[in-house]
Order: structure tokens, then C-alpha cells, then sequence
């Protein structure tokens, strides 16, 4: 699958196949499901995963635990970035 099969796909009603666990996550969020998508990612290791992670607490309204994420990560706490742009730049680091 590529970036565009996966941006396609979320006019699906249940997420691909085959698609690793930080896109599976990236996918629940944009179909507006924010609590599946937490569930994914608090359970992988790594620094995608804490990266994503950082992002939904962002989304959530919870700063401090966003930028908790991003230390995790090994990133810093987007300044200037909407939660739509964050969110592409996510999935575009899974390609």
C-alpha cells in the first residue's frame, strides 16, 4: 500500500489489511476514532509510536502530555503546525 491507497481508503468503513500499527492507528483517528487509535499506539514500543502518541494527546486538548510523547520520541512539540498538517506528516513518515 501507498500513501495514496491509504488516504483513498479512508472512505472505507474498517481499516486495510496489512497496514503496520502506527498507520492502523493513523487510520482510526481519521475516521474519528481517537480512543482506538490511543489504544494501538500506548502499547507499541518506539519512537513512531510515541511520536503518533504525542499527537493524539495534542488532539485531546492535553499539552503536557503531548510534549511528555514528544520527549519520548526524541521530537519536539510542533509549534505552528495544525492537527490536520501534523497528521499528514505522520502518515507521509510511514511511506
Amino acid at each position: 500500500m501507498d500513501y495514496h491507497a491509504f488516504m483513498d481508503s479512508l472512505e472505507d468503513q474498517s481499516c486495510p489489511p496489512g497496514v503496520n500499527d502506527c498507520l492502523r492507528a493513523l487510520w482510526y483517528d481519521a475516521s474519528g476514532d481517537w480512543h482506538s487509535a490511543h489504544r494501538i499506539v500506548q502499547d507499541l514500543a518506539g519512537s513512531a509510536a510515541a511520536r503518533i502518541h504525542a499527537y493524539l494527546h495534542r488532539k485531546e486538548g492535553d499539552d503536557w502530555n503531548s510534549r511528555y510523547w514528544h520527549k519520548r520520541a526524541g521530537t519536539e512539540f510542533p509549534q505552528g503546525m495544525s492537527l490536520q498538517e501534523e497528521w499528514e506528516m505522520l502518515v507521509r513518515d510511514q511511506f
